[in-house]
């Protein structure tokens, strides 16, 4: 196997981990307003996802390092043309990061709501703009003969991406629910489960008129088999969520995603980022690849660094794998959201 499709497998796998990793940290960021009651109970819920959210963002830093490492090429056509959405990205983890740090930094009530807006705000933009993206990036964008994109903002906002936006937002919210109720116990774990539910019927709607949608385009027989995995999957999640499993249901949802972006990276290849203008002028796996030799260091650096840093994030999860409720706040928080 060529390195360059090495490197390929290695960034999908990398935004498998990511989506569904940060996926379920989005969804209990957006159910912030929805599940939580009082205080105490968004204190639960941000702690559930206390540990581990910054770790999961590694994932997405890791693949953009890996881009741009290993098909500048891609690199330089993909954050030059999708500029404007990936920066609203950027900007909303900047500030989702700060609201996590610094919501507790005062007790006032309209200080914390004023965090919790940031964290809704900042979970929920991501949540639909890579959707919007990547479906984009599937279906191909104008590109000239000189690998500039030449379309704008309104180009990537057409009917298959904002469902591709659509899709990602109803199934990180379905996911975060799953999590919540994997992660809690007390009233709000009930309510996470019941709500997942809900919002999933309709994630499951939406993700099978994308992939469809994909399938139709783009797909070839072995995606049509992964997109149909990844749709059981959602179905056994909700039927686990239903029976009360909430492992299971979280399985589930988490296998749905994984699925779903690997389909997505195997109707894409060989190309990397399709052109609509021309396909002559689509960036693939050959033309927007570094040098051999820069393929090779980097994959002996992957190969001694990947294990330490799955190593740590599985101890991580490890380590904070109990459940959470209401009576782990401290009494002196509890006292601050009575009053």
């Amino acid at each position: 196997m060529e390195l360059t499709t090495v490197w390929f497998a290695l960034i999908a796998v990398l935004w498998v981990g990511y989506f569904c990793l940060e996926g379920f940290d989005f969804g209990v960021g957006m159910l912030l307003p929805v599940l939580a009651r009082n205080e105490t109970e968004r204190r639960v819920m941000i702690n559930t996802i206390g540990p581990v959210w910054d770790g999961n963002e590694v994932w997405v830093l890791v693949a953009g390092g890996a881009t741009f490492a290993a098909f500048p090429e891609w690199y330089a056509t993909l954050f030059s043309g999708f500029y404007l959405p990936l920066l609203l990205i950027l900007v909303a983890l900047i500030v989702r990061g700060l609201s996590f740090e610094y919501r507790h930094k005062r007790d006032e009530a309209e200080w914390k709501s004023r965090w919790d807006l940031a964290i809704i705000v900042g979970s929920l933009v991501p949540a639909l703009l890579w959707g919007v993206a990547f479906a984009n990036i599937v279906a191909g964008v104008p590109i000239d003969a000189d690998k500039e994109f030449t379309g704008n903002l309104f180009t990537l906002l057409n009917p298959y991406g904002l469902l591709g936006g659509l899709v990602t937002l109803t199934l990180f919210a379905t996911h975060g629910a799953m999590f919540v109720a994997l992660k809690t116990d007390g009233d709000i774990r009930h309510r996470a489960r019941d709500l997942a539910l809900r919002i999933g019927a309709v994630a499951a709607v939406l993700a099978v008129l994308f992939l469809v949608w994909t399938q139709v385009r783009t797909g070839t027989a072995l995606t049509a088999v992964v997109f149909a995995v990844a749709a059981l999957a959602l179905v056994g999640g909700l039927l686990s969520a239903r029976a009360g499993r909430e492992g299971w249901a979280f399985v589930g949802t988490f296998a749905t995603i994984g699925l779903a972006v690997a389909g997505l990276f195997l109707a894409l290849f060989p190309d990397v980022m399709p052109s609509t203008t021309d396909p002559a002028y689509s960036l693939t796996t050959t033309n927007a690849a570094a040098t051999a030799y820069t393929l090779k260091v980097m994959t002996w650096v992957a190969v001694v660094f990947t294990p330490i840093v799955l190593g740590y994030q599985a101890w991580t999860y490890w380590v904070f794998r109990k459940r959470i409720s209401v009576h782990h706040i401290p009494t002196a928080e509890l006292a601050d959201a009575s009053r």
